[in-house]
């Protein structure tokens, strides 16, 4: 082997080290992705209901329809807040939390976007059970900080 490629070996093994410590692990990548386009999502649909469905809906069903925005837009911040954390504490336990954020995300705030687009009032069923999956994920969240100290 020449001092040539053996410099490059050496480099490239460095290039790979390094990208290794400064990556994230998948699931780590995986949950920020989502929190980032959960974050967008919440935003157009915010707009959406501001200038889009301002005149179209009753009051009481674009207040639905807000309240599933808000509550999105506040556990994608958890979703981020999950993602950075796993960088520091234990990622499984963690992982969990990000789980039930995720489900609480799709079942309640989706179940009241659905509510508020087709008036259909039994779709509210589901809103409980999304927020059941956002305290649980409080709750693991909490339970993953206190047993990382």
């Amino acid at each position: 082997m020449t001092s040539s490629s053996q410099a490059t070996n050496t480099t490239s093994q460095v290039t790979n080290t390094a990208q290794a410590q400064l990556g994230l692990a998948p699931r780590v990548r995986g949950i920020l992705v989502m929190a980032s386009l959960s974050g967008a999502l919440s935003v157009l649909l915010g707009a959406f209901a501001a200038h889009g469905l301002k005149k179209s809906l009753p009051p009481y069903l674009l207040d639905v329809f807000q309240t599933g925005v808000n509550y999105q837009f506040l556990h994608t911040l958890a979703l981020l807040a999950v993602g950075i954390l796993m960088r520091f504490l234990s990622p499984t336990r963690l992982s969990y939390a990000a789980l039930f954020f995720g489900a609480g995300i799709v079942l309640f705030s989706g179940s009241l976007y659905a509510l508020a687009l087709t008036g259909i009032r039994s779709l509210g069923m589901v809103t409980p059970i999304g927020g059941v999956c956002f305290v649980v994920g409080w709750v693991l969240l909490a339970v993953a900080v206190w047993r990382s100290a």
